[in-house]
């Protein structure tokens, strides 16, 4: 038995094992490129450790490639069957129930975790992650709040709580101390990307473009060349930033040139980042050229995943986008034959296949279909999961598709609504 940096038991063969194990964890914290080499480098030490396998598995599921789910599946298993505390066969039990599709169950699980464990830093981020793509905003802000008593400056990855604190406060609309967590924790680590992007989706919210785009370049430096490809991410709000402004080249040069430069880049949030840029510029009457078709070559390998209903609303744009019908007919109906499989499928079947509907209907040139499919179901969206700045582009397509349609009196409506939640973001293709 040893302790982790955080002082929680750890079932290891000696403190070279826990010290292994937490470079993995907070290299994954990070968002580094280094995490998967140090885990190999933890198992190479002690091959036994539960809380490795644990940790691989999670790695797995964060991928979001269906295929992985046996892999992250076995991992789960061969924790549960060595030696380990309760804390750590609870962490099994959640890598299995989500590697098997129950994701409510898994975020379950790591929120019992956290009753015991406060400082179990990778209970927190995994239910925040999961929390997230449930669409369980009050959860996801609740969450980071009742382990906060349990930490201050002298508890390592301290600032990566403040940080996740930040987004739950941002996302249920509370700007003010939202801001304020994410500077705290920026000021801790400047090259911590959640925190940074925490503040980016506060001046997002509040319309401050230029702010945002000094925000995110004031701390790439620090972040660029250490985080993995969720430094696209942030150069995807800086993209919001400048379409707030009517610069459309500057967000296709921040596409082309930060945000889609691996082409090859099969990633679920990379081609999430791609698709909602380009429907934004669509909307704006900017031509794609043959990005769509770049884009909708990897988004069809990626449909059968069935990992979240978000991501398949943007796998739906790129390959309706790119006018692929076979491609959009046949993921339809995957969609569709989901039912009874996993713990989202009332969110496939309520919200998540109407949208893709209309998805298809707005690239088949069908806008009047793509209004009435999405507009019953677009107080729902929330249940989809991702962000309020990501679903936005949402109710985009709903007012386009009204305005396309000649559906002038919902048009003037959904206009007056966005323009009241967020003042000085209607921009001209909206009037």
């Amino acid at each position: 038995m040893a302790l982790d940096k955080r002082g929680l038991k750890l079932t290891a063969a000696g403190d070279d094992a826990a010290a292994a194990l937490d470079a993995a964890l907070d290299d994954f914290l990070a968002f580094g490129r280094g995490a998967g080499p140090l885990l190999k480098t933890a198992f190479e030490t002690d091959g036994d450790m539960p809380m490795a396998h644990v940790l691989r598995g999670c790695f797995f599921l964060l991928m979001g490639v269906g295929a992985l789910r046996p892999r992250a599946a076995k991992s789960g298993e061969t924790a549960a069957g060595l030696p380990a505390t309760p804390r750590e066969h609870a962490h099994a039990d959640a890598v299995s129930r989500w590697a098997g599709g129950d994701t409510a169950g898994a975020v379950r699980r790591y929120e019992d975790i956290l009753l015991d464990h406060p400082r179990d830093i990778l209970a927190i981020r995994l239910a925040h992650y999961l929390h997230f793509y449930h669409g369980a905003l009050v959860q996801h802000r609740d969450s980071t709040a009742r382990v906060l008593p349990a930490w201050d400056e002298t508890v390592p990855g301290y600032g990566y709580v403040l940080g996740m604190r930040a987004f739950g406060l941002e996302e249920m609309g509370d700007y003010a101390r939202a801001e304020e967590f994410g500077r705290r924790a920026v000021a801790i680590d400047p090259s911590d990307a959640w925190s940074v992007h925490s503040v980016a989706h506060v001046m997002e919210m509040q319309g401050r473009a230029q702010e945002g785009i000094a925000w995110v370049r004031e701390n790439e430096a620090h972040w660029e060349h250490k985080v993995h490809n969720f430094r696209h991410h942030l150069w995807w709000h800086q993209a919001l930033f400048h379409l707030a402004l009517d610069e459309e080249d500057a967000a296709l040069d921040l596409y082309d040139g930060r945000f889609r430069t691996d082409a090859a880049s099969d990633d679920v949030l990379d081609i999430a980042n791609a698709a909602s840029m380009l429907l934004r510029l669509h909307f704006r009457g900017v031509d794609a050229g043959g990005r769509w078709e770049e884009l909708a070559g990897h988004a069809a390998m990626r449909f059968s995943d069935g990992i979240f209903p978000f991501f398949d609303a943007h796998y739906m744009a790129a390959l309706a986008m790119a006018g692929d019908s076979d491609r959009v007919r046949d993921h339809l109906e995957a969609m569709a034959g989901r039912s009874g499989v996993a713990t989202a499928d009332a969110v496939y079947d309520d919200v998540g296949l109407p949208l893709c509907k209309a998805i298809a209907a707005f690239g088949a040139g069908e806008p009047k279909r793509c209004f009435e499919l999405l507009e019953p179901v677009r107080y729902e969206l929330y249940r989809l999961g991702g962000s309020h700045a990501q679903r936005d582009v949402f109710m985009q397509l709903l007012i386009a598709a009204a305005k396309q349609a000649g559906r002038d009196r919902e048009c003037r409506a959904l206009v007056a609504e966005r323009a009241a939640q967020k003042p000085g973001a209607v921009p001209a293709w909206m009037h």
